[in-house]
């Protein structure tokens, strides 16, 4: 069916998507021996990277709902790579830092992740992946409603 061939092979959102599971995998591999997966090393960069620990600050910066942040840091909290504390002036805020054991962590996978990102860069455009992530804002909002 003709229809079903244009939609396999011009989707950006099926393309996309298989795409990210292969990528995610690749460095999945890469960083193995750091004991981290690309999801629980995004997110320690992310936190390492911001001055701004709030969780709900961290949220946006990764795209995520709070929920599902919140599920997917409990895991790096229960190995004490991170540590999550009301913050002082408000109660209802949750701010998130690395432990000095989850900075470690991220030392040991930081040149795992470079080797895989030179690596990748022979595959795939990296001007191009970064010419996506600025188009992200703009697709979070049409995806928003």
């Amino acid at each position: 069916m003709r229809d079903a061939r244009a939609v396999v092979e011009t989707c950006p959102g099926l393309t996309l998507r298989m795409a990210a599971r292969l990528v995610s995998r690749f460095f999945d591999l890469h960083l193995l021996d750091s004991g981290l997966n690309l999801a629980q090393f995004g997110l320690m960069a992310q936190i390492a990277a911001s001055s701004d620990d709030t969780i709900g600050a961290l949220a946006e910066r990764a795209g995520l709902e709070q929920s599902t942040l919140s599920r997917n840091l409990r895991q790096l909290e229960r190995d004490g790579q991170i540590e999550i504390a009301m913050v002082e002036t408000d109660q209802r805020r949750r701010a998130v830092w690395l432990t000095e054991k989850g900075a470690r962590q991220l030392e040991v996978a930081m040149p795992l992740w470079r080797e895989a990102q030179r690596i990748m860069g022979r595959v795939i455009v990296l001007d191009d992946v970064a010419r996506l992530a600025a188009a992200m804002p703009g697709l979070a909002k049409r995806a928003t409603g």
